[in-house]
């Protein structure tokens, strides 16, 4: 008898290794993913500009990569003595003007320069829901505290959110032609718009997408991390305190997930040994002195420089 209803994945043709270049774009979720390919020394970038929900912020930050746009004082704002961004989040805040823009021009060109390198994209969209600030009716990524009142909601149509998903593809393919993207729809439940609100901007998203997606399966794919939340797991014991996020053990069952379909097999060993020497780094010996702490210590150096000698890049340094 099964217990459990299992998402079935089409396995992934450009499947990720140790010579790719994952860049990881969008919500929350996407810095869930991101943390676990760094976790397993994977080469990640993850959210210069910190957590995007929107399509429209995601396609908004893409184009002014590929324009090479150049942030100055038109485009941030004070409140509280601290100098922000609608473009961005609040990871980006400055307390000087100066400091704000130049970490706004330094991002962008982090974002553009490892698009170009990048083999593959992630991104994960969270909400069809948008905030516009009145004074500009443009669509704000964040926003910073500034007052409700001057901000109109609205909700994407579907119209709109397919062309954003066509606006986002060509940007990245600008870009960088030969990129494959992943598309995900995060799992997190954007409550504070309402429950059904919340189910209705998921539906929007997830539907522009798959009919976006329909002719594109050759360089650019769905991973299905919201399905696998609602589907395979099922119960709150899979989220959060906050029962809106989730919990660790769900995030490691769509790792899981993950990596038994978008990984090349041939990395796994790999991916054993790096969490072998992670969990070793971690240990605290009872006795630092004792000879058999000493050839734990040899053992593990010694599966750090095999690490380091194939693949250069990896950093084991605290």
């Amino acid at each position: 008898m099964e217990f459990q209803t299992k998402i079935p994945l089409r396995s992934y043709q450009h499947k990720i290794d140790y010579d790719s270049k994952i860049v990881s774009l969008g919500s929350c979720f996407a810095v869930n993913i991101a943390q676990k390919f760094k976790e397993f020394q994977f080469q990640v970038t993850s959210n210069p500009f910190g957590i995007l929900f929107h399509p429209q912020a995601l396609e908004k930050i893409l184009d002014y990569a590929v324009s090479n746009y150049v942030f100055a004082e038109r485009d941030v704002f004070c409140l509280d003595g601290v100098w922000s961004c609608f473009d961005a989040h609040s990871d980006l805040n400055q307390l000087e003007q100066s400091d704000c823009i130049d970490h706004l021009n330094a991002a962008l060109g982090n974002l553009r320069f490892d698009l170009q390198q990048a083999t593959h994209v992630v991104l994960t969209l969270g909400t069809a829901w948008g905030y516009y600030y009145k004074a500009t009716q443009a669509l704000v990524a964040n926003c910073h505290k500034v007052p409700q009142a001057q901000f109109d909601k609205k909700i994407m149509s579907y119209q709109e959110v397919w062309a954003a998903y066509e606006r986002i593809s060509a940007l990245l393919l600008e870009l960088n032609p030969q990129l494959h993207i992943i598309y995900t729809i995060s799992p997190v439940r954007h409550i504070k718009d309402g429950f059904v609100e919340n189910q209705r901007s998921k539906a929007i998203l997830i539907a522009a997408l798959h009919e976006f997606l329909e002719d594109k399966q050759a360089k650019q794919w769905y991973f299905p991390s919201y399905e696998i939340i609602m589907d395979e797991l099922r119960d709150y014991r899979f989220y959060a305190a906050d029962m809106l996020h989730p919990s660790p053990v769900a995030i490691q069952y769509i790792w899981n997930r993950w990596t038994q379909n978008m990984m090349d097999e041939a990395v796994l060993p790999v991916m054993k040994k790096v969490s072998e020497v992670q969990s070793g780094l971690n240990h605290r010996p009872f006795n630092p002195t004792s000879e058999k702490h000493g050839m734990f210590l040899d053992n593990l150096a010694g599966k750090i420089d095999d690490l380091l000698e194939r693949f250069p890049f990896m950093n084991f340094r605290p």
